[in-house]
């Protein structure tokens, strides 16, 4: 006898609760084998397939694509064969009721690089209303997917703090509009904390709503429809959480543009605001910079690439020099543990470098880079650039940096002062090399020319050091010689 077996959004590490359904290999009737990719999501790391543990009959798919869900939540369902059982089972019951067995609910254990096709962690637990839905009017059809029968019904999430009952209510889903209204004592379940975020920042009571979603799960769109409800007529043009705000009256006056596109921050691009704004508000930083003669470099980096062998890329001189800098400087190559109030200085240099993608900007690290030569550094540096246009790095790729790189120039701007890469304390710019006037040996000369910055945590060192090591970095730039000191 066949059994159904659930396989739930695994652990995705690194801290992520989420991911969205970019697409989905499978449909409702495929067969697939053990660890086979049944769907590719999008975290706020990166973008991966996700293998199932069984091998069966694809018998349910819960998520459209475009869906955020939380782990722990059902991906699918699968009908596989009966296997013998060893005793009671905290897994999905098949169709008759039974327990399956427990070989068959651990799947094949089987770990790709930062995701699980196990079970999720233990300490995720299920979120249900404690007191029954009162509907308040005639409930709309909801967009859930019909579940496999005997496929457990286990969307949830974890108990998170609540809003307070100070903030202004917006009076949503009470004269028929809704759903119902959550009257349970306990925690709310959303989709998301962005959900909860959203309902916060408006002033939006989540007990006063009911969601659409399995188990009365609020999703976003339960928020924006509260909300839209909740706002005056002659207002709703100036609701910040509105996506499709009606049209301005004739003659009304409102501070936002008529039409407009919404894009939702969310996946990389979303992890990528929330990086950059922390960073602004945790950092104090400064930013220092200074040109350099270029011109060296670049006929040291022909001459290397003249030799034979595999070519050496600029950016790989650029982090060789970057490493041995920092080896004169380690204070650069540190963080700030804000809670124990200590700098914590690394024995090793992970380099990150911002790189430009069709999914937005991404900082892959090259792991180790203090201990690679500049063919290392390139062919690695070429490896994280394809995987990171194709969206294929995992979050190892992106996770761990202790210095990053960035080489703007290739935008064909000169300078720039960056945003420190959260939790580092540097980061070093790179402008574009452009032919300029420049006194060389005591004479006016045509030169290639450089503009190096580095913004940097003033609370790991002070302006001295900086300019120690932005100085040491235009030395070996304009005298690629002194780096055979440290070779």
């Amino acid at each position: 006898m066949a059994q159904v077996l659930e396989f739930k959004l695994p652990d995705l590490g690194e801290g992520l609760t989420e991911a969205e359904i970019v697409r989905w290999l499978v449909q409702v009737g495929d067969v697939v084998a053990i660890d086979q990719p049944v769907v590719e999501v999008e975290t706020a790391k990166a973008m991966v397939e996700v293998p199932c543990p069984y091998g069966g009959v694809v018998t349910a798919r819960f998520g459209e694509e475009g869906t955020e869900l939380p782990v722990g939540a059902p991906l699918l369902t699968v009908a596989v064969g009966a296997a013998p059982s060893d005793g009671p089972q905290d897994g999905p019951a098949d169709r008759s009721g039974a327990a399956p067995a427990r070989g068959a609910a651990e799947g094949s254990g089987n770990v790709l690089v930062g995701y699980g096709t196990g079970e999720p962690p233990a300490r995720r637990r299920r979120v249900r209303p404690t007191a029954p839905l009162a509907p308040a009017g005639p409930a709309p059809t909801a967009a859930v997917p019909t579940r496999a029968a005997g496929a457990r019904d286990t969307l949830g999430t974890e108990a998170r703090d609540t809003l307070g009952t100070e903030a202004p209510r917006a009076t949503a889903h009470r004269n028929g509009t809704g759903t119902g209204t959550f009257r349970g004592d306990g925690p709310v379940p959303v989709i998301s904390p962005l959900v909860r975020r959203l309902a916060r920042e408006n002033g939006l009571d989540l007990r006063e709503l009911t969601g659409s979603g399995p188990d009365g799960l609020i999703l976003r769109a339960d928020v924006e429809e509260a909300l839209r409800a909740a706002a005056p007529q002659d207002d709703r043009t100036r609701q910040p959480a509105l996506a499709h705000a009606p049209a301005q009256a004739p003659g009304s006056v409102s501070s936002a543009p008529a039409g407009g596109i919404r894009i939702p921050l969310k996946g990389v691009r979303g992890a990528v605001a929330d990086k950059l704004s922390r960073s602004r508000r945790e950092i104090p930083e400064a930013t220092c910079w200074v040109d350099a003669d270029a011109t060296e470099l670049m006929r040291a980096r022909a001459a290397m690439n003249a030799a034979g062998g595999p070519k050496i890329s600029l950016l790989a001189l650029l982090a060789r020099i970057c490493t041995a800098a920092l080896a004169r400087f380690p204070e650069l190559n540190s963080s700030v543990d804000t809670e124990a109030r200590e700098v914590v200085q690394f024995d090793h240099v992970h380099l990150g470098f911002a790189a430009q993608t069709d999914r937005g900007l991404v900082v892959p690290v090259v792991r180790d880079a203090h201990a690679r030569d500049a063919e290392a550094l390139t062919a690695e540096f070429a490896r994280l650039t394809e995987a990171g246009r194709a969206g294929t790095l995992t979050p190892a790729d992106l996770t761990g940096g202790t210095f990053t790189l960035n080489n703007y120039g290739v935008f064909g701007v000169d300078g720039s002062t960056p945003i420190i890469n959260h939790p580092e304390a540097a980061m070093l710019g790179v402008g574009r090399i452009v032919p300029k006037p420049w006194v060389h040996e005591g004479e006016l000369a045509v030169r290639q020319v450089v503009q190096l910055s580095l913004t940097f945590d003033h609370r790991v060192c002070d302006g001295g050091t900086a300019g120690g090591f932005l100085r040491y970095v235009a030395d070996c730039v304009e005298r690629p010689a002194v780096l055979l000191r440290t070779l």
